[in-house]
């Protein structure tokens, strides 16, 4: 690691995490959190003036740190820097072509080019690939609630990949194996995982303290003349892996593939290798629909079959939880409550509020096999299933 990777990573760790929670501070006990113009610009200064002097040498490297890890990290750190200037108004992409902060965007530009990922900070850099020092990780603030959700996204995102790297083995071996009711169980006592994280983050976190200092640093902004959305707790191949091997969302549906498409520079190399690969895989749903005229009075079929369908409503849960709690407590009731003028940017993926809860929607719906008139989804195919449970 050369001397300035390590004095940018030095900085990101104190004083940034120090300027940043001071600034959250100030902004919190006013009327209006979310009105931040001419609050701290003190404070904005300096955070300004220390980033970009340590960037500086580390543009003039490129990216020297030549194993994946390493580049991933300065990139990470870079990223983490970049959002607080979105954060703190030091940088818009509305009020710009470009960034204003050429060396940044030239750093992060040619590191992402290099190892094939998004120029930005991504969800990875603060859960999977956050690597501690005497026990503590990074953060944009020293704020309790923002340890809360970085933790618990990170369990639940483990819990996640345990599910999905599971299904991942049945393919190969059959639905009818018998290992595979081992590989089933296994994903649904990960997915009741997911559950358990998900109800503790509903019922520990602040929703003011998330809505006001945390979810902002998760905004869009510009590197070069691009503008590319915020971190996403599902930036991971897993949780698409497993509903595309559970057969309730499919690679041909034009608004999925979408989603897939968009996502996919956000997630790690070997995620994004994993995804392409599990693409080209048959939903088990399929397998088990095409065995059961010949095979629905067998054991191992009523086993299996129970299990897959356990597995289903398992991930059914995960996706109202999200849903129905999360994003409904902590984005969309507190967004009634703001300014007209702050809404236009209130979410990390960048479009207006109603049209991101509607693809939300529509996707919490998908994973749910939920009967809807306007879609196909997976409804009637595991109710032909279910029928055949003895």
């Amino acid at each position: 690691m050369s001397v300035p990777t390590k004095n940018f990573d030095r900085w990101i760790r104190t004083s940034f995490v120090e300027l940043n929670t001071e600034l959250e501070e100030l902004y919190f006990c006013r009327d209006d959190p979310a009105q931040i113009d001419g609050v701290g610009d003190n404070i904005k200064a300096v955070l300004l003036k220390e980033g970009q002097a340590l960037v500086a040498p580390l543009a003039e490297e490129g990216n020297t740190e030549k194993q994946f890890d390493a580049a991933f990290d300065v990139l990470g750190n870079l990223g983490l820097y970049l959002a607080s200037l979105r954060r703190h108004e030091l940088t818009n992409p509305d009020l710009e072509t470009e960034s204003p902060y050429k060396a940044c965007s030239a750093l992060g530009m040619h590191i992402a080019a290099s190892i094939g990922v998004v120029p930005r900070f991504a969800t990875a850099h603060l859960t999977t690939h956050n690597k501690a020092i005497s026990g503590v990780q990074k953060s944009f603030t020293s704020l309790d609630d923002e340890r809360l959700f970085i933790d618990y996204n990170l369990y639940g995102i483990l819990a996640f990949k345990r599910a999905g790297m599971a299904l991942m083995r049945i393919p190969s071996m059959g639905v009818s194996a018998p290992a595979a009711a081992i590989l089933l169980d296994d994903a649904k006592a990960a997915l009741e995982q997911v559950t358990h994280h998900n109800k503790a983050l509903f019922d520990r976190l602040n929703v003011a303290r998330f809505f006001s200092c945390i979810r902002p640093y998760y905004k869009p902004y510009r590197v070069g003349k691009e503008v590319y959305r915020g971190a996403n707790a599902g930036d991971f191949a897993e949780i698409n892996q497993i509903d595309l091997l559970l057969g309730l969302c499919r690679g041909n549906d034009p608004h999925y593939a979408q989603i897939l498409e968009e996502k996919i520079l956000f997630m790690m190399p070997d995620d994004q290798a994993s995804l392409r690969k599990c693409l080209s895989m048959r939903p088990i749903l399929d397998e088990l629909l095409d065995l059961a005229p010949a095979n629905a009075m067998q054991s191992w079929f009523q086993k299996n079959c129970r299990l897959f369908l356990e597995v289903c409503d398992a991930h059914a849960r995960t996706a109202s939880q999200h849903q129905n709690m999360l994003v409904r407590k902590f984005i969309q009731k507190p967004s009634d409550g703001v300014d007209e003028r702050h809404l236009k940017q209130i979410t990390a993926s960048g479009p207006p509020l109603p049209s991101l809860m509607d693809s939300l929607e529509r996707l919490r719906d998908l994973r749910m096999a939920a009967p809807r008139g306007d879609i196909e989804t997976a409804h009637e195919k595991l109710e032909t299933l279910r029928a055949l449970i003895r």
